[in-house]
């Protein structure tokens, strides 16, 4: 076993429960992207007394791995308090959640190493299985459970990130869109170059914010204070979006074009570039001297 890993059978236990007497009828199941998704199977007919019931907070895994590619069918319910599923899955809980956070151990899970080591261990001549003795033998670190939720925060604040990032793409990629149909329909020379390069550049900048905040905040702060820090510049940046869409809008109230505010805001964010290029020397020059 590895220097500080646990075995996963510590922490977990089976959960068999069935649906007996027909209380739950929301059936769900699982989707290799490891989430529970709402059931498309044709169930006119079918006996739901044999079904496990799954709790809010319980896991669920296909043993079955051959039928499913390079990924393991695992999630972990959270979306509702109870559902019932197939008896083909397996279904387990955490013990002690005090010592191990479900979120935490689903990140576990969620990894591609995970994916090739249930694969690995998976036997069986005609079907592949992950069967629950493997499950139980499965390694991971189990750190203090404070450091386990800071883990946890950290991602779920970069997942909302990349929510908002998308549903921003979205949105520009709309406005990208109607401005080249605009100058490119027009069938003038200046508005084709003008469309192809604010496509480019709009296509370039998003993600590059996207990845430069946490290397800033890694950067400036180092690892030991990265999780808190992070959530500052997040914070920060999330305010300037909410702010800089009423004052864009503000500015086309007043003056009837963007111009303005297009303007103040290239002029901003270069003078933050070139800001934030000081500040980093500055800060490695610091670590230097101590």
């Amino acid at each position: 076993m590895s220097v500080n890993y646990k075995k996963l059978g510590d922490y977990i236990q089976p959960i068999d429960i069935r649906n007996s007497d027909l209380q739950v009828s929301h059936l769900l199941g699982l989707s290799i992207e490891k989430c529970f998704i709402e059931s498309i199977a044709n169930t006119i007919g079918t006996d739901f007394r044999p079904y496990k019931i799954v709790k809010k907070g319980q896991f669920a895994y296909g043993p079955v791995t051959s039928r499913n590619g390079d990924k393991i069918t695992i999630a972990l319910l959270k979306e509702v308090d109870v559902c019932i599923i197939s008896s083909s899955y397996s279904v387990f809980e955490i013990t002690d959640t005090s010592k191990l956070l479900p979120e935490y151990l689903m990140l576990w899970f969620s990894r591609s190493e995970f994916d090739r080591y249930a694969r690995y261990k998976s036997h069986g001549s005609v079907r592949e299985i992950f069967d629950w003795e493997e499950m139980c033998r499965v390694e991971l670190p189990v750190p203090a459970i404070e450091k386990q939720q800071k883990i946890v925060d950290a991602y779920n604040t970069i997942t909302k990130r990349i929510q908002i990032k998308q549903k921003i793409n979205e949105n520009l990629e709309k406005t990208a869109q109607c401005l080249f149909e605009k100058y490119v329909v027009s069938n003038t020379e200046f508005g084709i170059v003008l469309a192809f390069i604010r496509v480019f550049f709009e296509k370039v900048a998003l993600p590059l914010e996207t990845v430069m905040i946490p290397l800033y905040a890694s950067e400036l702060f180092g690892n030991k204070s990265y999780m808190s820090v992070l959530g500052i510049f997040s914070a920060a940046n999330y305010a300037g979006y909410a702010l800089g869409a009423p004052f864009g809008n503000l500015i086309y109230d007043i003056f009837g074009s963007y111009n303005i505010s297009f303007i103040v805001f290239a002029s901003l964010m270069l003078f933050v570039t070139v800001a934030m290029q000081f500040v980093v020397k500055a800060s490695r020059k610091d670590r230097t001297l101590i």
